[in-house]
């Protein structure tokens, strides 16, 4: 299965990136594309970076699913198993004040962004120490300290919203870019083109992040999408957009940099498309029989983003098995306290019930 096929001006497939997962394609905003064949290289330090980033993520989400299955964690819980380096690549891309705003797979994004394990947590399991005091739960927590607008559990929501963040950047002339992830389910949502409209009419600085996982809530893209290619849909608005294997942080970053770059500079907005893919169902509840057992563990022996990072650590930075081990350890270590406390938190008081309801007036 490729990773990251790319379109001609024809419209056939090119040569499928899966071989050569390098190569992406970035399409001006008149339909053109042009190959991008050259990986970035990551040193050691960027290399360990993304490594223990992205396996806090993994570590967090199987837990997550552990205590959901021992019922701990109540209604839906969206896990981001398997397109870990879709965040982080574009967190390494970014900086400081730039801001998130994603749909209802949004654990992964939280962590990225540094909240706490511990008050993610917390949240998912209805306590008071969770960022939302526990009256949230996985799809609605935020964190205006880190700049995370929030996961939203209406799909495309989050799309108008990020574009408003954008809006707001670019009255105050602050120089932050807001990244709005979602993903192909929500692509074709009517008020992602209205945002899009938007964006580009205004040139708000706003990189549109399409997390394309192949599947939405469970129906394959070319059964509910028309033009499959997700890097194209902004091209009746002139907006530019790139397709990406999502399954490799060092791509993702190099490209990350491009279009925060685009937007922040004054040039509009960007669309990133992420060729990736969950291992798990939609949700917790979903078992995911529309594809084959042989399919996703495939995906996990050739394109895992995990893997690809600790191969090259190995081959390139010569880490040995023990240093891996500690790195392991450490993270496991932070998921068991997380864990450990979200279960022996209190519950939020009843009072909790009436706040956060209404503004109340200035004090005179």
């Amino acid at each position: 299965m490729a990773i990251a096929a790319r379109r001609t001006k024809a419209g056939a497939p090119a040569k499928a990136a899966g071989k050569n997962p390098a190569k992406t394609a970035a399409r001006t905003a008149k339909g053109d594309s042009k190959a991008i064949s050259n990986t970035p290289v990551f040193n050691k330090d960027e290399e360990l970076h993304a490594y223990r980033e992205m396996l806090l993520i993994r570590r967090f989400e199987e837990k997550a699913g552990q205590m959901y299955g021992m019922g701990l964690i109540g209604g839906f819980c969206h896990l981001y198993i398997g397109q870990e380096a879709v965040v982080i690549g574009m967190q390494m891309a970014s900086k400081e004040g730039d801001q998130i705003i994603t749909g209802y797979r949004d654990h992964g994004h939280m962590l990225a962004c540094g909240m706490e394990s511990r008050g993610v947590m917390a949240e998912l399991t209805g306590r008071r120490g969770g960022y939302s005091r526990g009256k949230g739960g996985s799809m609605h927590m935020f964190s205006r300290e880190k700049n995370f607008y929030g996961g939203h559990g209406i799909v495309g929501a989050q799309v108008s919203l990020g574009a408003g963040l954008g809006f707001a950047n670019w009255y105050r002339q602050d120089g932050r870019v807001s990244m709005a992830y979602f993903g192909d389910g929500a692509a074709n949502q009517g008020q992602v083109y209205e945002s899009f409209n938007m964006a580009e009419l205004w040139k708000l600085p706003v990189v549109f992040v399409i997390e394309n996982n192949r599947y939405a809530m469970g129906t394959a893209v070319n059964r509910a999408s028309a033009q499959t290619d997700f890097s194209r849909r902004g091209v009746s608005f002139n907006i530019p957009g790139e397709q990406v294997d999502g399954m490799d942080v060092r791509a993702v970053r190099a490209a990350g940099q491009r279009a925060i770059e685009h937007a922040r500079s004054g040039k509009g907005p960007y669309i990133l498309e992420m060729q990736t893919y969950r291992y798990r169902g939609h949700s917790m509840s979903d078992p995911a029989k529309y594809r084959s057992k042989d399919e996703v563990q495939r995906m996990r022996e050739e394109h895992d983003p995990i893997e690809q990072v600790r191969g090259r650590l190995t081959r390139e930075h010569k880490l040995g098995e023990d240093e891996f081990k500690a790195i392991d350890a450490k993270v496991r270590e932070i998921v068991n306290d997380a864990a450990e406390f979200a279960t022996h938190d209190p519950e939020p008081d009843v009072s909790e019930l009436f706040t956060d309801i209404l503004l109340e007036p200035a004090q005179a």
